[in-house]
């Protein structure tokens, strides 16, 4: 091969490495446990890409968002909300590029959620790990909001009482660790299946619906209406994609995403 041709293959090559790269993008922390990992069944057009929407992996490089995007439990993982989510985000908002940072860790109460935690099922620190991997993120974009969909854990009746201040304080640290003082928090309440075979979920319900009116800026989604895998626990893959819809409209209908640009 000459040293033309050589050359001509490198720009080539560069051109397409230079593709591959996102773009500065607009990050969105998914955190909580199994609901928010997804372990709906992927169909395939669930693992196709999305345009505009990225996602980062478990070795922190940044690919085209597509599903399964957690990897918390990789013997289980499968559809969550975030990329119904992203691909609700990018349709309304063309011109701009989505990211998202999947931490999720199916099973962890919120007690888990905070410096130092270890849980043992993954052999992962959840909140540490999620600090971690956001800061990694901040270096390819602007962090626009937080989603949080969490509480089956922690739906007993020694835990419920305390679920609201945890949460609080939760919020308050991540805002602090990730210098974003008014970042947008959005919870999602536990399905009615879970609420249908333990009142205590119910309980965690009503804190998760108070908390806008008790820490500002955050945020609560429904989940009413949504249908299980047939578990009693894990939402199915239309209901976790529109449950990730409901997540996106928060976002546009009150105006956060252009707000905290």
């Amino acid at each position: 091969m000459t040293l033309r041709l050589v050359l001509f293959a490198f720009v080539l090559l560069s051109a397409a490495l230079k593709q591959d790269k996102p773009p500065r993008l607009r990050l969105f922390l998914l955190i909580g446990q199994s609901n928010m990992a997804g372990r709906g069944i992927p169909q395939k057009q669930d693992q196709q890409p999305v345009n505009h929407v990225w996602m980062l992996t478990k070795e922190q490089t940044w690919v085209p968002a597509h599903d399964p995007m957690h990897f918390d439990k990789p013997a289980v993982i499968g559809v969550g909300p975030g990329l119904a989510f992203g691909r609700r985000l990018a349709e309304a908002f063309p011109d701009e590029n989505i990211g998202l940072i999947p931490c999720a860790v199916g099973g962890s109460g919120i007690d888990f959620w905070k410096p130092g935690a270890y849980y043992e099922p993954t052999q992962s620190y959840p909140y540490d790990d999620a600090i971690r991997r956001a800061r990694k993120a901040l270096e390819q974009g602007e962090l626009a909001g937080i989603l949080w969909h969490q509480g089956e854990s922690d739906s007993s009746p020694d835990k419920v009482g305390s679920y609201g201040p945890k949460l609080a304080e939760l919020i308050q640290r991540l805002r602090q660790d990730l210098n974003a003082p008014t970042i947008p928090f959005v919870a999602g309440t536990l399905g009615d299946f879970v609420v249908n075979r333990n009142r205590d979920a119910g309980t965690i319900n009503n804190t998760l619906l108070e908390l806008p009116s008790r820490v500002p800026n955050t945020y609560c989604i429904v989940s009413s209406g949504l249908t299980d895998k047939g578990d009693s626990t894990h939402f199915d893959t239309p209901s976790a994609q529109t449950l990730g819809k409901r997540y996106a409209d928060v976002f546009i209908d009150k105006h956060l995403f252009t707000h905290h640009k």
